[in-house]
């Protein structure tokens, strides 16, 4: 089966691979849901309380179980299965080469001098209107947002140095691994083949993973950092250096909201857009496009083909 898998066409792996993502999404995420139950004492009737009441600690832990169970069932998991499928060694086709520390450290200083360019692209998007024959898309989409914004500020509440490491692990390690699996190693490279164009490829997998974010208002800015993740991928030829760069990304706005929570998070959140910031957008900026260059000069020879 793996060899027939191997030579199918681009089309029929994205589609199995779809189909292998929510299989094994919906049975991990069944299997931990019964599990679930006599842990956290769920009361079945009372589900969507419990779904949507972020003051209820006993909640936020089921549903940080929840959010763990999600990113290992639908995107560590499928991302080895397919590349099992597809390939004699998984580890081979998700590009798992080793890497040396200097493009690691290009990468780090790279996603971090990104950051007043993400935010001036949040705050960009964050402005978005539509049509007012639009108006009851548009509420949606604010609607969506919200929940998702109070979900995360839910996350995000940490009164110890174990809730602190806790949610590096849930919110930094853990995607940061299977969404770079997923996004990188199976969808980027499936695309490329489709289209034949690189950079189609990158373009296309950087899209679906800004949309299935399902966060209209911060569309843009995790767009521009997918394809940003994608090239430092293709350059560099190994896997750790995407995941390298999303855990930076997302573990950088955990600890800085562990530290300046409530007065300092919006300041952070608009450093390099708001007033008297926009220079650190220029330094970043000044800093990343060489950087980025050299690290295409550097690594181009090991490239995934």
């Amino acid at each position: 089966m793996r060899n027939s898998l191997s030579t199918a066409h681009p089309f029929s792996k994205i589609i199995f691979s779809l189909f292998i993502i929510l299989v094994s999404f919906l049975l991990t995420f069944i299997i931990g849901f019964l599990i679930a139950i006599p842990i956290f004492q769920i009361n079945i009737s009372n589900l969507t309380n419990v779904l949507s009441n972020y003051n209820d600690p006993n909640n936020i832990s089921f549903l940080k179980y929840l959010q763990t169970i999600q990113a290992i069932g639908l995107f560590i998991v499928p991302a080895f299965i397919i590349a099992y499928l597809f390939n004699s060694s998984s580890l081979k086709y998700l590009k798992f080469n080793s890497i040396s520390i200097r493009p690691l450290t290009f990468t780090v200083v790279i996603l971090l001098a990104s950051i007043p360019l993400i935010n001036s692209l949040n705050v960009l998007n964050e402005g978005m209107q539509l049509p007012d024959w639009l108006g009851g898309l548009e509420n949606w989409m604010k609607e969506k947002e919200m929940g998702a914004q109070a979900l995360t500020e839910a996350f995000l509440k940490m009164d110890s140095v174990g809730a602190l490491l806790f949610n590096i692990i849930m919110i930094g390690v853990l995607p940061a691994v299977g969404e770079e699996l997923i996004f990188r190693g199976v969808f980027q490279r499936l695309f490329a083949e489709w289209t034949k164009n690189i950079h189609w490829g990158i373009i296309i997998a950087a899209t679906l993973f800004s949309a299935m974010h399902m966060q209209f208002y911060g569309f843009l800015p995790r767009l521009i950092l997918g394809v940003l993740l994608g090239y430092l991928f293709y350059w560099s030829g190994s896997i750790w250096v995407p995941i390298l760069g999303h855990f930076v990304n997302n573990a950088t706005a955990i600890i800085v909201y562990y530290f300046y929570a409530d007065e300092m998070s919006k300041e952070v959140e608009n450093f390099g857009a708001a007033e008297g910031t926009f220079v650190y957008l220029i330094i970043g900026l000044v800093l990343v496009v060489p950087l980025l260059y050299l690290f295409y000069k550097d690594r181009k020879k090991t490239a995934i083909d």
